[in-house]
């Protein structure tokens, strides 16, 4: 049997994008999974819940991004209780930065792009990259093969303190401006996520 030392990292296309409003965050992210020129599911969730105040979006190789997930929410979990508070969410996205760079130094990174998003006295969204690169997003962000098709529509009709509800709309023109144009973007339904001062509330709506 022949053993392949350099077994390609199986990747999956898709768009997030996470906005920053007057009254919280929204996340919205498309459904299709893709392993190439497969359609691996029509059903992925993409935006994962990793505290009562903070959820996590996936891009990139699908194994890498859900044990990440599972590895930030038993961290957030155990700060929590140590400390009797919950972890802000800058200091959230820290410590995600410092597990993707400890993950620089082995034989292969996190093959990941995410966006990291929640509410604690205000809105805030971070990006991150494959080796623990972060930003702090103060309008928008969007990751995923159909992130430049979404960017744009962001670019062209974000406006300063847009409220949640003006969010979600635009989250949704921006994913389907996506789906349209990016072969690796699709699925039946788009999720998302608004995240406010009274938690994280999931909704699914259909693609028409």
């Amino acid at each position: 049997m022949e053993i392949n030392e350099n077994p390609k990292v199986r990747k999956t296309g898709t768009t997030t994008v996470g906005i920053a409003c007057k009254d919280g965050v929204v996340v919205a992210a498309e459904k299709k999974a893709t392993l190439g020129y497969l359609v691996a599911s029509k059903e992925a969730e993409k935006i994962l819940p990793i505290a009562d105040h903070i959820v996590l979006t996936i891009a990139g190789a699908s194994g890498d991004a859900q044990a990440l997930a599972r590895y930030m929410k038993a961290e957030l979990k155990l700060f929590e209780v140590q400390n009797k508070r919950r972890i802000s969410v800058k200091g959230a996205a820290t410590l995600l930065s410092n597990i993707l760079q400890s993950g620089r130094w082995s034989f292969i990174p996190y093959m990941v792009e995410l966006i990291l998003a929640g509410f604690d006295e205000k809105p805030a969204i971070f990006s991150l990259d494959a080796i623990g690169g972060m930003q702090e997003e103060k309008k928008f962000f969007s990751t995923g093969s159909g992130s430049p098709i979404a960017l744009g529509v962001l670019e062209d009709q974000y406006k300063e303190n847009i409220s949640v509800e003006e969010g979600k709309e635009l989250a949704i023109r921006a994913i389907k401006a996506a789906v349209e144009r990016d072969i690796a973007s699709g699925g039946r339904a788009i999720d998302l996520a608004i995240i406010t001062k009274d938690g994280i509330k999931i909704t699914t709506h259909e693609l028409k």
